[in-house]
């Protein structure tokens, strides 16, 4: 069975975590700052079974990926009720007509 190079995977990971970070400090809109909250999360978690595919007798990285995926869901839920009940009070989910509303 070939593996897929190390180097690889974490350039991918790389990239994905990234991309997350460019969405969160450039994006206003609420949900896109939250998908780009999971993309971070999301290369984490390719970062932790990449490295625990190269020591097979080592479960911790797999078992550690399944609790930040849980931790993930309920971070998502939260978030999401949140968003939506932002939006019920400005009716708006950009942030910064939040902060503004919010300071006058």
């Amino acid at each position: 069975m070939d593996l897929i190079p190390l180097e690889h995977i974490l350039l991918l990971s790389a990239t994905l975590f990234s991309i997350g970070i460019l969405a969160v400090i450039t994006k206003r809109h609420a949900v896109v700052v939250l998908m780009g909250i999971e993309l971070i999360f999301n290369a984490a978690n390719l970062n932790l079974v990449a490295f625990s595919r190269y020591d097979p007798t080592l479960l911790q990285g797999q078992l550690f990926s399944l609790f930040v995926i849980v931790v993930a869901a309920a971070e998502a839920a939260v978030a999401l009720a949140i968003v939506l009940r932002v939006y019920q009070y400005f009716k708006t989910a950009n942030l910064n007509e939040v902060v503004t509303a919010e300071n006058k």
